[in-house]
């Protein structure tokens, strides 16, 4: 009797150390991420942030940092999100969504890529970027407003993405061995945010394969990143470059638009591994890549649409 008695109430104790352990895990977690410093508390709320620096790419394309409450401060951005930016503009609210081409790792400030569309230029859009052009326009000390986290999927790490319905369901989750991208102009930074994140953590051993369109070499948005990386982790990501035309002989990549063999000989081929994530213009993602995915095999579950 007197043994099982100890028995009792050395399980008990063992119960109740065990127990205290666990919240104390639990509670130490929870504190090391409460005080993480992020700037975007609440994706409802607009926080103005102030431009501290503007560097001219190309001739119409900017780099713009902007500062963070404090050196301490990360935007608050999970990877595969984007944020909104707003400003009113000749009386009218415009809102426009972007993607940082930096990421959490980055404290104090957060970078945007933007290709400036000029009035004028284009028939079909005379009056240009409204928000792009405002963008080029801020001066060092200037705000712009941000909202965010947006969007409608997340990457976990190692392959497994988050892809919501709507806001009251739970995500689908999709494990990816490879994934396959088709990017668009400006459309780059989405997957520029992803197959950095993938190649800077050595466990994540996910294949990505990029294929860029763009009107012309010079058109080509963060071309020296992406060749980096390319030269860096050629384990890990391959790239590939279609351009509407050539001016330079020595062009080793496509010319023409997205079609059907580009994709067989530079994505995966389908699978329930693979996933396709796609980012550009509509009329690219419309009439190039959708027909010529069908043709190939790839489902709907295959594919994701920023």
């Amino acid at each position: 009797m007197g043994n099982n008695t100890s028995l009792v109430f050395g399980a008990g104790a063992l119960a109740v150390i065990g127990g205290f352990l666990v919240y104390k895990l639990l509670n130490s977690q929870q504190s090391v991420k409460s005080s993480k410093k992020v700037a975007l508390v609440d994706p409802a709320v607009k926080y103005p942030f102030e431009l501290v620096l503007k560097e001219e790419l190309t001739h119409d394309t900017r780099r713009f940092r902007f500062a963070l409450p404090s050196p301490e401060h990360s935007l608050g951005l999970p990877i595969g999100q984007h944020i909104y930016l707003s400003a009113r503009i000749n009386g009218d609210m415009v809102v426009r969504p972007y993607t940082p081409t930096t990421s959490d790792d980055e404290k104090g400030y957060f970078d945007l890529v933007v290709k400036i569309y000029k009035a004028g230029i284009h028939p079909k859009f005379p009056d240009g970027g409204k928000l792009s052009q405002y963008l080029d326009k801020l001066q060092i000390g200037d705000r712009i407003d941000v909202r965010g986290p947006n969007g409608r999927l997340k990457y976990q790490g190692n392959g497994v993405f988050h892809i919501g319905i709507d806001k009251s369901s739970p995500p689908n989750i999709k494990k990816a061995k490879r994934i396959g991208m088709i990017a668009g102009g400006t459309g780059i930074t989405p997957m520029y945010q992803l197959i950095k994140e993938i190649c800077k953590h050595p466990e994540d051993q996910t294949r990505v394969q990029l294929i860029f369109a763009n009107q012309s070499e010079h058109d080509i948005l963060i071309r020296d990143e992406l060749e980096e990386l390319k030269q860096n982790y050629s384990d890990k990501f391959d790239l590939w470059y279609t351009i509407d035309k050539s001016v330079q002989p020595d062009w080793k990549y496509d010319i023409g638009f997205v079609n059907e063999d580009m994709i067989a000989k530079h994505l995966p081929p389908p699978g329930d591994d693979t996933i396709i994530l796609m980012c550009g213009p509509p009329p690219m993602i419309k009439f190039a890549c959708n027909p010529n995915l069908d043709k190939l095999g790839y489902s709907n579950e295959m594919r994701f649409s920023y």
